[in-house]
């Protein structure tokens, strides 16, 4: 688990009740059942009506990319291209085939095989470029929904507050329960904002930054791939992949095309 995450929305929390409590508030009074049903159950059947059932039965799996930890690393990566670079060279690409099988990452194993399969070069950038395109999609899918979420729960909290004014308004008898009623009343605006700036849309960045760094990788891979079944030097290899992870290349189609004549 990615304890960053964690120890982030924790922080928030604490910053945010820790203040109040410091002002001479009283946790009971942070605590209402009703303005947390309207907001999240607002929230939730909200979301519900703006994604399709398909999409919102992965919401398990966009928890699992933001709280997850990732194990890969650039360099680990390069390290495997350059191995594989220098048996490529040695012993030919077909010896790449029980190389690349055994390697835990889906992407470069079809890669390598397509390459092993004597694939041409042009073909191979082509499939494995709409493999990163429905990559970068799915990481954009996931992080929609937590980002309507986010939209949609300060809107809930405000209508939570209307419909606690509503209701106050409407009994006026007792003068002395006013005050107390209206700051009932503003709680559910406080679970709406809170949790939209604290959980959902932190949720939906860290989802997107997974997918960044996914797509880069992906990058790294494809570039290592088609210098592999060029029959490139290894330590060329290895320079060349090491200034395209540093430099960050965009993701962006348009881009690829310079990030392919830098790292040339």
């Amino acid at each position: 688990m990615d304890i960053t995450i964690v120890i982030g929305i924790l922080a928030g929390l604490v910053a945010l009740i820790g203040g109040f409590l410091w002002e001479g508030g009283h946790i009971s009074g942070l605590l209402q059942t009703t303005a947390a049903l309207i907001v999240f159950g607002g929230t939730f059947a909200a979301v519900m009506i703006s994604f399709p059932a398909s999409r919102l039965r992965k919401i398990p799996e966009g928890l699992r990319i933001a709280f997850g930890h990732r194990n890969r690393s650039s360099q680990g990566l390069i390290d495997d291209i350059v191995s594989m670079a220098s048996v490529a060279r040695r012993d030919g690409v077909l010896a790449l085939e029980q190389v690349s099988s055994d390697h835990p990452d889906s992407f470069l194993r079809e890669g390598i095989q397509m390459v092993v399969d004597g694939t041409d070069a042009e073909l191979v950038q082509q499939i494995l470029e709409l493999e990163i395109q429905a990559t970068e999609l799915k990481y954009e899918n996931h992080a929609k929904i937590f980002e309507s979420a986010g939209g949609y729960a300060p809107t809930m909290g405000i209508i939570g507050t209307v419909m606690g004014l509503i209701h106050v308004l409407g009994n006026l008898q007792d003068p002395t329960q006013l005050g107390p009623s209206i700051a009932v009343a503003f709680t559910a605006t406080l679970y709406g904002v809170a949790s939209a700036n604290i959980i959902f849309l932190p949720i939906a960045s860290k989802i997107k930054a997974r997918g960044e760094e996914e797509i880069q990788n992906m990058e790294l891979l494809l570039e290592g791939i088609l210098a592999v079944q060029n029959g490139e030097h290894p330590l060329l290899v290895r320079k060349k992949l090491a200034s395209y992870a540093s430099a960050g290349f965009s993701i962006i189609p348009e881009a690829r095309g310079t990030a392919h004549e830098t790292a040339d």
